[in-house]
């Protein structure tokens, strides 16, 4: 059985990074759709997240990080998955999810919805809050991976906790 966890990942955070491993422990494949045009602002290109998280995934092997556009159903259906993957941090997680959930089954039946509560160390870990920490010059190590952690600050022209 295939699944999908889609998301923008800007950054990925270690909170994304349990919740690929936890799916990736239940399923036979893993695709992690990096969604290429959110109505966010990004920090990072499509190119750059699927770097960062293929990077942190690459011990996983039957994870697969990829780019996508448009429904995540219709891009399920394309590489023939039937789950989609999601976490929940919060209540207001599980009201948003529940809708999306509801709103997926409309457009496609066949499709379920796997949702992973967050691991109570994860629960505080967004992406926004990281870049926010970051760009102020606080330490987001611990909260994102190494590798992570420095694209971020290069991001943002600065030399890290540490240096």
């Amino acid at each position: 059985m295939t699944a999908v966890y889609p998301g923008s990942f800007d950054p990925v955070t270690l909170g994304h990074v349990d919740l690929a491993k936890r799916a990736s422990a239940l399923f036979d494949k893993l695709i992690i759709a990096v969604y290429a045009t959110p109505t966010k602002d990004l920090l990072f290109d499509v190119e750059e997240r699927i770097s960062l998280f293929s990077k942190t995934v690459e011990d996983l092997p039957n994870v697969e990080v990829v780019r996508f556009e448009g429904l995540v159903v219709r891009f399920v259906q394309d590489v023939g998955a039937n789950v989609i993957i999601r976490g929940l941090r919060t209540g207001s997680d599980f009201e948003y999810e529940f809708d999306m959930a509801i709103m997926n089954r409309r457009l496609a039946p066949e499709i379920d919805m796997v949702s992973f509560m967050t691991s109570q160390d994860h629960m505080f870990l967004s992406s926004s809050l990281i870049k926010e920490v970051a760009m102020l010059g606080g330490d987001i190590t611990g909260m994102v991976p190494p590798h992570v952690a420095k694209a971020v600050y290069d991001k943002f022209g600065m030399p890290g906790p540490s240096g």
